[in-house]
């Protein structure tokens, strides 16, 4: 039997040492049975200086109230990604996200397992990226105009619904009021939204834009809100971007990425504009214009909970949807031209434009990338080209295989049957956003409220 469990013990030890996460067991005394080689490389130690240790000697920063391992042995709940800062007795600060888990043996605890991820060097990272940032600010103050690189000019459409767009915006961009941006990805959210601070009375002050799911959640309201020396060990005053942004234009990319309990201190903000860095009692007044910008419908984000309806209810003062290109198809083969002669210049080439059998497949093709989509292909297919012309055949492989079989009758261009889906749309369109009022559709369709009814009674709806 001892010989059975020394195997056993031998295995387990072996697998906890594999895995590529910091590994750390104590015991119901507070001292340290198990300890990885990833867990010791987190915390910038030698295994044999926290093995058999309790762990406050270790970490001396520590105590039994901050400490998780000691929190789960001594209310036997576990606690899953929470982060802990503390300092080794080396003097390092190490930051790390923890879940801790009660050992239970005939339900007795009789110790505590954390797995750690640490993240110290992504928050560095963060830090220098604010810190850049705000060096950036006071070194472009005379120069602020250049914050962007893009103007709603440069936003190239032969579309009327997306001209008329474009002109909402620049009529809307005068104002202070939060803006909510939709598209699908790819459809040009943040040339849009650059182009409407452009356009703003906010053009000389800054613009920063912040991806909300490309930041872990521990780290997303330091890098918003900023931090306050002795906020954590090591903490230091530090401006986040709402301050950074005074006087201009914050974007706020992938919003529903955002957690709730932040969205609730970002509707405050757009309440009474005050900030309260992390750990600060103080209030912060800031001017700064939220935009804000989702790749999913926000129908959809507040059914899946992924957005709070105050906050949105509170975003929605003007709100853009941004068509797929599969919706402005008339934008297609213009767009097709456009990048032809910006790679025809930066290429030395001279290309003339889209074989016929092509610009049938452009048409058809349903664009998931959409105008990104669109813009990465033709540089590919100039690249390659040594034609006058692109053909199918210079298509990347996925879609030269989904271009092999179209030829013209394939494409259906009946103009009669064309319209009635492109006015079906638009009907189900308005009705959705109206939540089928028929009398506000029909205003936001411009037709009487007869026509509507008629249209709809002729489809069956």
């Amino acid at each position: 039997m001892a010989q059975l469990n020394a195997l056993t013990q031998e295995v387990l030890s072996a697998i906890l040492k594999s895995i590529d996460e910091g590994i750390h067991v104590v015991n119901t005394e507070g001292e340290t049975i198990f300890y990885n080689e990833v867990a010791a490389k987190h915390d910038g130690m030698d295994v044999k200086e926290v093995q058999g240790k309790h762990l406050l000697d270790v970490f001396p920063s520590l105590t039994v109230d901050s400490s998780t391992l000691l929190k789960v042995i001594k209310t036997s709940k576990p606690i899953y990604n929470q982060t802990q800062v503390y300092v080794n007795i080396h003097g390092t600060r190490i930051d790390t996200i923890n879940t801790t888990l009660p050992i239970f043996l005939d339900k007795e605890i009789i110790g505590a397992v954390e797995i750690a991820k640490d993240y110290t060097r992504m928050k560095l990272l963060a830090e220098r990226l604010l810190d850049l940032q705000k060096g950036f600010n006071k070194a472009g103050k005379k120069k602020s105009s250049k914050t962007v690189k893009y103007t709603l000019n440069d936003l190239k459409t032969v579309n009327a619904q997306f001209l008329s767009t474009k002109e909402e915006a620049r009529k809307l961009a005068k104002s202070d009021s939060p803006i909510l941006v939709y598209g699908e990805s790819g459809t040009g959210k943040e040339l849009f939204v650059q182009g409407v601070h452009h356009e703003s009375l906010r053009a000389d002050g800054p613009f920063i834009a912040q991806n909300c799911a490309a930041i872990p959640e521990t780290l997303l309201e330091s890098i918003l809100f900023g931090t306050a020396k002795g906020s954590y060990t090591g903490a230091v005053e530090r401006k986040g971007l709402f301050e950074l942004a005074d006087g201009g234009t914050l974007f706020l990319d992938e919003l529903h990425a955002m957690p709730i309990e932040l969205q609730a201190k970002l509707l405050r903000v757009l309440e009474d504009g005050m900030v309260r860095r992390v750990g600060s009692v103080q209030n912060v007044s800031v001017n700064v214009r939220i935009i804000a910008a989702m790749n999913v419908h926000p129908s959809r984000a507040l059914q899946e909970q992924k957005l709070r309806s105050d906050l949105y209810y509170r975003l929605n003062v003007f709100t853009f949807s941004l068509l797929p290109i599969r919706e402005r198809k008339d934008d297609i083969l213009f767009l097709s031209d456009y990048f032809i002669q910006s790679f025809n210049r930066k290429l030395q080439k001279s290309i003339q434009g889209l074989d016929g059998k092509l610009e049938l497949f452009f048409l058809g093709y349903k664009w998931p990338g959409n105008v990104r989509e669109l813009k990465h292909t033709i540089e590919y297919m100039m690249n390659i080209s040594e034609g006058q012309k692109l053909f199918a055949a210079d298509l990347p492989v996925m879609m030269r295989q989904q271009a092999a079989p179209t030829n013209q009758r394939e494409i259906d261009l009946s103009l009669r049957k064309n319209i009635a889906e492109l006015e079906q749309r638009l009907i189900d369109h308005a009705l959705k956003l109206t939540e089928g009022n028929i009398k506000q559709a029909a205003k936001l369709l411009e037709i009487p409220r007869q026509t509507l009814q008629y249209k709809m009674k002729k489809t069956n709806q």
